[in-house]
C-alpha cells in the first residue's frame, strides 16, 4: 500500500488542477446557451443539451467513486481530464444539436471521474474536527475557476469570436491534465468489495445521507436552472451583452468562491445542519428574486444574493459529506453527493425547457425556488 499524502504535499496541486480545469469549463458557461439557440436549439433542446452532461456524470459516478476506494484516485483524475481536454475541440466539431448532445454526454462521463474524486482525495486527507475547512478551500478553488471562466468566456467571445473560448477551454484542460500526471501523489485505500457493498447499503438507510442528498439535488437544480436560463433572459429581455452576462454569473460563483474559505472555519465550529438550511433559504430567495432584476445592476445584486446563499450552506454540507464518507468509503460518499448534483442540474435544465416553451421564462426561476424550499424541507426533516 503506498503511503499516505500529506495536506503540504498533494492539496497545492490538487487545487491547481481543479482550478485549471475548472476555469476551462467556467468559460463555456455564458456561451453554450447562446451557442446552442444558434444551432436552433428549442427551450426542451437547451435543457437536453445541459442535462445530457449531468445525466452521463451521474451514471458514471458511483461506478467510479467505488473503483477509486479500491483503486487509488490519481489514475482516474488524470483521465478525466485528458478527455475534457480533448472534448473541448468536439464542441467547435459540432454543428448541430445531436452531435452537441453528444459533446455533452462524453464531456459529462469525464467529468464524474474528477470532481467527487478529488473531493474524496481531500475528505482522505483532511484532519478530523477540520473538514469545513479544507472542504472549504477545496471548493474555493473549484469555484474560482467556474467563476472566472464566464468572465474570460465572455470577453474571449466578444472580441475574438466562440472557436476562441473553445481552444482556450481546451488549453487549461490540458495544463490541468499535465500538472496531475506529473505532480500529483498516488493515494491507495484497499478494501474488500464486500465491505464496500455492506458501506452502500448502510449508506441508504442514512438519515444524513438522505438529507444532503436531498438538499444537493435542489440546490443544483437551482444552479442548473440559473446557469442555463439567466443567459437568455439576460440578453434576451435585458439586452446585455456577452460579457456583462458572464459577469453575473461570475459574481454568483466567485462570491461563494471568496466566502467559502472562511464559512469552513465556521462550520467547523457551529451547527452545520443549520447552516446549511440557512444557505439554502437565501439560495432559494435569490431565484425567486431573478425575474425581477430589470436591470444589470439589479441582476448583479439578486446574484450577489445567491452566492452568499451557496457560501454558507456548502462547506457545512462537504464537511458533513466527509464525515459520512469515514463511515461508508470516501470515494462512494462524495460520488453519491455529486451525483445528487448532476441529478439537480438534469432536471432543471429539462423541466425548465419544458416550462419555457409552454410558459415563460420567468416561471422557471419560480419553479427552481420552489424546488429549493422542498429540497431545505426534506433536509431537516431527515436529519432531525
Amino acid at each position: 500500500m503506498l503511503k499516505m499524502p500529506t495536506l503540504k504535499q498533494t492539496f497545492p496541486i490538487l487545487a491547481l488542477s481543479t482550478f485549471s480545469a475548472m476555469l476551462g469549463i467556467g468559460i463555456i458557461v455564458p456561451l453554450l446557451p447562446l451557442y446552442a439557440e444558434n444551432m436552433g436549439a428549442t427551450g426542451i433542446w437547451l435543457g437536453i443539451i445541459f442535462a445530457g452532461y449531468s445525466v452521463s456524470r451521474a451514471i458514471f459516478m458511483p461506478i467510479i467513486g467505488r473503483l477509486s476506494d479500491s483503486s487509488g484516485r490519481k489514475l482516474f483524475i488524470c483521465i478525466g481530464l485528458l478527455i475534457y481536454a480533448i472534448m473541448s475541440l468536439g464542441y467547435i466539431w459540432a454543428d448541430n444539436v445531436s452531435q452537441l448532445t453528444l459533446v455533452r454526454l462524453i464531456h459529462g462521463a469525464a467529468s464524474g471521474m474528477i470532481i467527487p474524486i478529488a473531493q474524496a482525495y481531500v475528505g482522505d486527507i483532511s484532519p478530523e474536527g477540520e473538514e469545513g475547512k479544507w472542504m472549504g478551500y477545496f471548493n474555493a478553488a473549484f469555484l474560482s475557476g467556474i467563476g472566472f471562466g464566464p468572465l474570460m468566456g465572455g470577453a474571449l467571445t466578444d472580441h475574438f469570436g466562440m472557436n476562441i473560448a473553445f481552444f482556450t477551454m481546451g488549453v487549461l484542460n490540458l495544463l490541468a491534465f499535465l500538472m496531475a500526471v506529473l505532480f500529483l501523489p498516488e493515494i491507495s485505500r484497499r478494501k474488500m468489495a464486500t465491505s464496500a457493498h455492506l458501506s452502500f447499503r448502510k449508506m441508504s438507510k442514512s438519515g444524513m445521507v438522505k438529507g444532503l442528498f436531498s438538499f444537493r439535488v435542489s440546490l443544483s437544480l437551482g444552479m442548473g436552472t440559473f446557469a442555463c436560463f439567466l443567459p437568455i433572459f439576460a440578453a434576451v429581455y435585458i439586452g446585455l451583452s456577452p460579457t456583462l452576462i458572464g459577469v453575473l454569473v461570475a459574481v454568483n460563483i466567485l462570491l461563494m468562491s471568496l466566502l467559502g474559505a472562511a464559512m469552513g472555519k465556521i462550520a467547523d465550529r457551529f451547527n452545520r445542519r443549520v447552516l446549511v438550511a440557512l444557505g439554502s433559504l437565501i439560495n432559494l430567495t435569490f431565484l425567486a428574486l431573478v425575474p425581477l432584476g430589470g436591470n444589470f445592476w439589479q441582476l448583479l445584486g439578486i446574484c450577489a444574493l445567491g452566492g452568499l446563499g451557496g457560501a454558507i450552506a456548502m462547506p457545512a454540507a462537504s464537511a458533513l459529506t466527509v464525515e459520512e464518507g469515514r463511515r461508508f468509503g470516501m470515494g462512494l460518499t462524495m460520488s453519491m453527493f455529486t451525483m445528487a448534483m448532476s441529478i439537480g442540474f438534469a432536471i432543471g435544465p429539462l423541466l425548465g425547457g419544458a416550462i419555457v416553451d409552454f410558459g415563460n421564462i420567468n416561471s422557471v426561476f419560480y419553479f427552481a425556488a420552489a424546488m429549493g424550499l422542498v429540497g431545505t424541507g426534506l433536509f431537516v426533516w431527515f436529519t432531525r
